[in-house]
């Protein structure tokens, strides 16, 4: 069977060689647009031209889009920040494909394709083939335009990911795209700019209608205040004059449609309606069909019922901070893989998507989850729960919390719990495999409704908190071995960042000054004693690098770690007893322990558990079976850093 580079690829050559769009080699739209460019005449190998407008007509066209430009710079600004430093650029283009403004990284800057999408560039699909930008505006969709899928051959190193922006009446007014060489393509840019094409929206639906009533819906309360949340604009009347794309999915079954009246989509009248609705920030209602959704009314305060007055709605329950996805964290974030998930977890808690951080221990789990949390721009607490650290009879107290006299040795005024002390803030739950199975029922109740009852209390409460789960564990493994709860991990693994080891970084020498300078800001450390320690394999990762720097420092002169200090304490320690028990001769056991590493597939945590030996054990074994034997350890077998 073809894999789908195989079957573009093929699909590629019939189209340069007999000028023929192959449908069933190619997605939909790709093999549409290839199809209308052939017809337009456009020769795939050709060179396209490289149209631009005029300075006075690229003016006219920027003031010509007034806000809706205003609002898109503002999110290609916080779209770079996202992406900055991975080879990209950013433009905006108006809905006939004029590029009217565009940032760039340096390098992507100044390449060919990069000079080609600048201000003032056409970049319609009549004049350039299928690209991102052009083919999103014909299809009135988000697309990938990835490689060899560009109808001109010179684009094949590019790869484009486009969205829309429309106005509150449903038509295109603008296009986000970013574009990158294929090999920088990230897998999360795509719905990156999706997010930011909304907010876009969002913000661009709440202009047009200031002068109506504009409400937020969902059918959870704390979503209300994201992207997620449908926007619907009515009259002081009660007829629907918009309603935001977001609409379609959350009104599933109605005919939501301006001119529609508000007694046709809920169970209520209007009247009754606003009357409770000034009465409280939000409130509920439930449709014809129904199904109960979560009020707020944005643009509350600026006008009367009746809309006698101009309501002023332009950032109102919409925008976020500007600084939640702008601030860099704390710690060292040069390597583009954590770049990558930490752009990810910014973009995830802006719609308050649980979050799974996956990572080695001592890979800085609890760095990216406290990143959220500052980023998230929520003013509670940021509470952490290690799993494995408190007694399965106590957990569920702990967690939400527990009534005077709930159990014998309860406080006599009770406990809020874990939970409530993160109301409006951010939940961790370190360790997370951890979780007795009894409580993982209970948290996925939580998930479900973030309603919270303490243990022997006869009433619940609902909290606000962003959640976040860390683990080590392959929890799929955990699934399959009955010890976690496979609809748990399908809503806490709604987003998962990957937090890569210390040695797969591309930032080590950066990791080693930071860590060094929080042990000590006035130690130094030369360049040949950090090639040294980027040979060893760091299975304890940053814990393991604080430790030898520590060492290494204490040994040191006049704090100046060289080559001497560190080359002193990288061999590895003698094994512990308990973890030789059982094995007569180190050959026996370097076999026993690379039969087990091979069987499982290359997962040291796994063939650890398996052999009931540390993780640091597996990885000494594996050092030492490359040095004896290279060509029977592939280098892919032993996992990259270790020497």
């Amino acid at each position: 069977m073809l894999t789908n580079a195989e079957r573009i690829a093929r699909a590629r050559l019939v189209l340069e060689r007999r000028g023929i769009a192959v449908e069933d080699m190619l997605a939909a739209e790709v093999s549409t647009s290839w199809s209308r460019c052939i017809e337009t005449g456009l020769k795939p190998n050709a060179k396209p031209q490289n149209v631009a407008l005029a300075e006075s007509e690229l003016r006219e066209r920027r003031e010509r889009s007034g806000h809706v430009r205003r609002l898109a710079l503002a999110e290609m600004e916080t779209l770079y920040q996202q992406i900055a430093g991975s080879n990209f650029l950013i433009a905006f283009a108006d809905a006939e494909g004029a590029v009217l403004e565009a940032v760039a990284d340096h390098q992507f800057g100044d390449s060919d394709s990069g000079r080609q999408i600048v201000p003032g560039t056409l970049w319609s699909e009549e004049i350039r083939g299928t690209n991102g930008l052009g083919t999103s505006i014909v299809a009135e969709r988000p697309l990938i335009i990835h490689g060899p899928e560009h109808f001109f051959s010179c684009y094949s190193n590019v790869c484009c990911m486009a969205a829309p922006i429309r106005n509150a009446g449903g038509r295109i007014v603008g296009i986000l795209d970013a574009s990158s060489d294929c090999a920088s393509r990230q897998r999360h840019t795509l719905a990156l700019v999706q997010m930011a094409a909304t907010h876009v929206e969002n913000g661009l639906f709440a202009h047009e209608m200031s002068s109506h009533i504009v409400l937020a819906i969902h059918p959870r309360a704390e979503f209300l205040g994201t992207i997620s949340a449908a926007l619907v604009a009515m009259d002081g009347q009660g007829t629907i004059s918009a309603v935001s794309s977001r609409g379609a999915s959350i009104f599933a079954g109605l005919q939501v449609a301006p001119g529609a009246s508000f007694e046709h989509l809920f169970n209520e009248s209007f009247e009754k309606f606003l009357a409770r609705l000034h009465g409280s920030d939000q409130t509920f209602l439930r449709d014809t069909l129904g199904s109960v959704h979560a009020v707020m009314w944005l643009n509350r305060g600026s006008a009367n019922a009746r809309g006698k007055r101009t309501f002023v709605a332009e950032n109102a329950g919409l925008a976020r901070p500007r600084s939640r996805l702008l601030r860099e964290p704390s710690f060292v974030a040069e390597d583009r893989c954590v770049r990558d998930a930490l752009a990810l977890i910014a973009a995830a808690v802006r719609v308050n998507a649980p979050i799974l951080i996956h990572g080695e221990t001592g890979s800085g789990k609890e760095m990216f989850a406290r990143y959220a949390h500052e980023v998230s721009g929520r003013r509670g607490e940021f509470v952490a729960i290690n799993c494995a650290a408190l007694p399965e009879s106590l957990f569920e107290a702990e967690l939400f919390g527990y009534a005077a006299g709930a159990f014998t040795g309860a406080h006599k005024n009770g406990s809020r719990g874990l939970i409530a002390a993160a109301d409006g803030g951010t939940l961790l739950l370190d360790e997370v495999r951890e979780l007795p199975l009894a409580l993982q029922a209970a948290l996925l109740r939580f998930l479900d409704d973030h309603s919270v009852r303490p243990v022997g209390g006869r009433s619940s409460f609902t909290a606000d908190v962003q959640i976040l789960a860390a683990t080590n564990a392959d929890l799929a493994d955990e699934v399959a071995a009955r010890r976690f709860r496979s609809d748990l991990l399908y809503r806490l693994d709604t987003v998962k960042a990957i937090v890569p080891p210390l040695r797969a970084r591309s930032d080590f020498g950066p990791a080693v000054r930071f860590v060094l300078a929080r042990i000590d800001p006035t130690a130094t450390i030369s360049e040949e004693a950090i090639a040294q320690l980027e040979k060893h394999g760091w299975p304890g990762n940053f814990r393991e690098l604080r430790a030898v720097l520590t060492r290494a420092l204490l040994a040191a002169n006049d704090m100046k770690i060289g080559i001497d200090e560190v080359a002193a304490l990288l061999p590895s320690a003698p094994m512990e007893s308990n973890e030789l028990a059982g094995y007569a001769l180190r050959g026996k056991v370097t076999g026993e322990v690379m039969q087990e590493f091979r069987r499982t597939g290359g997962n040291v945590s796994h063939t650890a558990r398996n052999l009931s030996i540390s993780r640091n054990t597996v990885y000494r074994y594996l050092r030492e079976a490359s040095k004896h034997d290279p060509s029977g350890v592939p280098r892919e077998d032993v996992a990259p850093g270790i020497p």
